[in-house]
């Protein structure tokens, strides 16, 4: 059955993740998410294969003719690889990519029929919707960040640039408390006492939920949950995180 989310109503819905949330969707390396709620329907990242892509969201119910913008974090191909069999089916949409992206991946977006906006300095997207800018030095990332009554919603690719270093942006950015951190962290083979301190860290800034996946690694996960309990959210692929404004 479809979720038809309300105007004061905000859905996270996971079409491509390596983790499982639920069975009736496949997994497989990479991240994905559509983004129900604002004034336009957003695919932040493609996963790495259109094909999966397309038919989980087919599984949950989601028609890549409601997308009207996709954002991509950063240019690894699990994380763009799946848009261009996305466009394939619908070209009608602008694509917000960092400006250190290569010339040629823009140039195939719009050959393919599609706008795209270079990103490079923090911007609002659209009201109540903002990209960190380009963070880091060699892998150059933007993150999304949504404003809520609640807070501010933070999605993330793979957080190379340091999901401490994302969160402060943004709410540097923003200027509001954090509600939500969703998305890869990055922390695959992270020492304990590396992710202690992230921990402690995202716990002073005030950071009131957390749902790591993708990159996160498994150790750093079991960290995140037992740290933030039932504040805990899964981001598994099939997962809805559905979030009054």
């Amino acid at each position: 059955m479809m979720i038809q989310a309300s105007s004061k109503d905000l859905n996270i819905m996971i079409v491509y993740n390596n983790l499982p949330f639920s069975r009736n969707v496949t997994c497989a390396w990479g991240m994905g998410c559509v983004i129900r709620g604002f004034d336009h329907t957003i695919l932040f990242d493609t996963g790495g294969d259109g094909n999966i892509l397309l038919s989980n969201m087919r599984k949950i119910n989601i028609d890549p003719q409601e997308i009207d913008m996709v954002v991509l974090s950063h240019i690894h191909g699990d994380h763009t690889g799946g848009l261009w069999r996305f466009l394939e089916v619908n070209a009608d949409v602008t694509v917000y990519l960092p400006s250190s992206f290569p010339g040629n991946f823009k140039q195939r977006v719009y050959q393919m029929g599609a706008k795209y906006v270079e990103i490079g300095k923090p911007v609002e997207i659209m009201p109540d919707v903002f990209s960190t800018g380009e963070l880091g030095t060699w892998i150059k990332e933007q993150a999304l960040v949504l404003r809520t009554d609640k807070g501010l919603i933070i999605i993330t690719g793979c957080s190379h640039p340091g999901i401490v270093s994302i969160a402060k942006r943004a709410v540097e950015v923003v200027q509001d408390k954090i509600y939500l951190i969703t998305g890869g962290f990055h922390l695959g083979g992270t020492s304990k006492r590396e992710i202690d301190n992230i921990i402690k860290e995202l716990k002073a800034i005030g950071v009131e939920k957390i749902g790591p996946s993708h990159c996160t690694g498994q150790q750093a996960i079991e960290s995140f949950r037992n740290a933030w309990g039932k504040n805990f959210i899964d981001g598994g692929c099939g997962a809805n995180i559905q979030i009054r404004r």
